[in-house]
């Protein structure tokens, strides 16, 4: 009999048992070899059919029982099957926080009060503490790595490693978890130290308790762990500068302090490096979910970025794939924040630019150095760390002006020619933009005394998906002299008629003019291999369109234009206008019409044209 309710089914079965058992006892007092003396003789006067009739009756009971019993288990069983269980809520508890991210796909059996402490905690700190302080430190990770990292065979003898975790207000089970990971999951031999770097934490939870923590810690690896603290905040790029200062061992491995590493996670790390001093290597991140926390892999890819230099995943290069196998090293173009180098190394090509500030950028310009100046950058698949990725950054809302600062200032080191380009994809003017990157003199000293490569060596060789932009001649808003403080605008997206509609020179807003002729409205792209959005006269009917600029030359549309400072924007082969005319409606709207002398001026030009 299958039966779902275990535990009630044998407690029914234990008494069924107890009673069948009465009469188990009866039929061997009757039945035994050995009779009671007292008992024969009156089992001898019985008569035969008397005996048999009370056997009959008693084995007739016993069916009975037996049946009673087959259906108490059956009631059981569905009553099991029905019945609530003792965890399930008597009532709907009343969602909180509906909109709140962290409760997405988390959080249903919460109470209100649990709720809210949740999302608090998450509003603080970005991920789900709330969670993290309810896991085990020492939880298990699943080995995402390519199945032939499990056979490769490393060295037994590797430099020594310090690890450096960068942290600012971290949750404190956060932190033990990435430390009890290091630990456990590093071989003992290769770690010589986990350095702590604190930005100048104000949480209570990083005083005293971490103390104990660090103390115990230590009490097993005896000056294991080492803790660095700013005396005031100087950002996450300084705190990466203090701790590989810090740092005695052979190689420095500088890590964010919301991570977890796999098993086996140093030791390509460290091979590598031992082959190749002048290397500096990324491992392979996972994804960490802020609110489940549960782990999700990521594709192996290179690192790399956009002219705004915000950091993105990028193929690699087609000998890697080549290769077929992918648990080979790739080269990168960048770094992400996490990198792993030889610490001589690292400062004989100058370190980190101390000149950069609080957050964005500083990886990059490490990136582009290392290639200029004499080494390289791979990507390390048989390495694992699994990355919180938080849903919102507590320490800087708004990166948006650091990062646009440190971008500037690495193009005016490293770029040469092209740091063009990080002035239009900021939007700024090429000259005068009014931004203080600091003093970069001794920084372009360190370019000339490591006798380091042009730019445009590691646009062809590392990094050539770059668009170098080389033919663009205007960019910015355009603003028509026919009606005042209104620009071109590429209109609501989904979509793709462009409009005339107030000024408020953001990105919808930037216009791009190359001297091929294409104008593209809404944003320029980064990279060759990405698609923008031209100009289109559509050479039926009078709406201008804006289309994939690659599909348009295919297909022969009309997207070229003549277009010169302070005059017409004319079709190249329709020779009709983009214009502005009042509609039925009373509002204005941008046509495509025979051109009467309607004038157009862009924001920035580079070229005059």
């Amino acid at each position: 009999m299958r039966m779902r309710s275990r535990g009630v089914a044998k407690a029914a079965c234990f008494l069924s048992t107890s009673a069948l058992l009465m009469y188990v006892l009866l039929f061997s007092t009757i039945f035994s070899r050995n009779p009671s003396p007292n008992l024969l003789p009156r089992l001898e006067r019985e008569n035969e059919h008397t005996i048999l009739d009370k056997l009959e009756g008693i084995e007739r009971q016993i069916n009975q029982l037996a049946k009673n019993l087959e259906l108490n288990i059956q009631k059981v069983s569905q009553f099991g099957e029905k019945r609530p269980t003792v965890t399930q809520k008597q009532r709907e508890v009343r969602k909180l926080f509906p909109d709140s991210e962290l409760f997405r796909t988390w959080g249903d059996d919460l109470s209100e009060d649990e709720q809210k402490q949740a999302e608090n905690l998450f509003q603080l700190y970005g991920y789900n503490v709330f969670l993290s302080d309810r896991l085990p430190l020492n939880r298990t990770l699943p080995d995402t790595r390519d199945h032939r990292c499990a056979s490769k065979v490393y060295p037994e003898q590797l430099p020594s490693l310090s690890v450096v975790l960068i942290y600012l207000n971290e949750a404190l089970s956060i932190l033990k978890r990435a430390i009890h990971s290091i630990v456990h999951r590093t071989p003992a031999h290769l770690l010589k130290e986990i350095i702590l770097v604190d930005d100048r934490s104000t949480n209570e939870d990083l005083k005293e308790k971490l103390g104990e923590f660090i103390d115990q810690m230590n009490q097993q690896r005896p000056g294991l762990l080492k803790k660095v603290k700013h005396k005031q905040r100087l950002g996450l790029s300084q705190a990466r500068i203090s701790g590989w200062k810090a740092a005695v061992g052979d190689v420095v491995a500088i890590l964010d302090a919301h991570i977890e590493v796999h098993k086996h996670w140093a030791e390509p790390l460290l091979a590598r490096i031992q082959e190749d001093r002048t290397v500096v290597l990324s491992p392979v991140f996972d994804r960490v979910d802020f609110n489940t926390l549960k782990l999700t892999p990521y594709e192996t890819s290179a690192h790399a970025f956009d002219w705004q230099m915000w950091c993105m995943y990028e193929s690699f290069r087609p000998e890697w794939y080549k290769l077929n196998d992918e648990s080979m090293p790739g080269k990168s173009p960048s770094v992400m924040g996490i990198f792993v180098a030889d610490r001589v190394f690292l400062g004989e090509i100058g370190g980190l630019d101390k000149g950069m500030e609080i957050y964005g950028g500083e990886n990059v310009e490490l990136g582009i150095r290392v290639w200029l100046c004499g080494g390289s950058v791979e990507i390390i698949p048989c390495s694992k760390i699994a990355h919180i990725e938080r849903a919102h950054k507590p320490y800087a809302p708004d990166l948006a002006e650091p990062m646009r600062r440190n971008a500037i200032r690495v193009a005016e080191i490293w770029m040469d020619e092209y740091k063009r380009n990080v002035l239009v994809s900021w939007n700024l003017s090429q000259k005068n933009h009014g931004i203080d990157i600091g003093d970069v003199t001794e920084r372009k000293k360190l370019r000339d005394q490591l006798k380091c490569k042009p730019f445009s060596w590691y646009l062809k060789n590392v990094y050539p998906e770059l668009d170098t932009w080389d033919d663009l001649l205007g960019y910015g808003a355009i603003q028509t002299e026919f009606i005042e403080n209104h620009c071109l605008d590429q209109g609501p997206v989904p979509g793709s008629v462009p409009v005339i509609y107030p000024c408020h020179f953001l990105n919808p807003q930037y216009c791009y003019y190359r001297s091929s002729g294409e104008l593209y409205i809404g944003g320029i792209t980064s990279h060759k291999y990405n698609n923008n959005r031209c100009l289109v006269d559509p050479g039926e009917g009078n709406t201008p369109s804006l289309h994939n600029c690659k599909i348009s030359k295919e297909k022969g549309f009309h997207m070229y234009w003549d277009f010169k400072q302070g005059h017409a924007i004319k079709n190249k082969n329709t020779n009709r206008c983009l214009e502005i005319a009042q509609g039925e409606d009373s509002w204005y709207h941008l046509v495509i019409q025979a051109c009467s002398g309607q004038k157009w001026r862009i924001q920035y030009v580079i070229k005059e044209f």
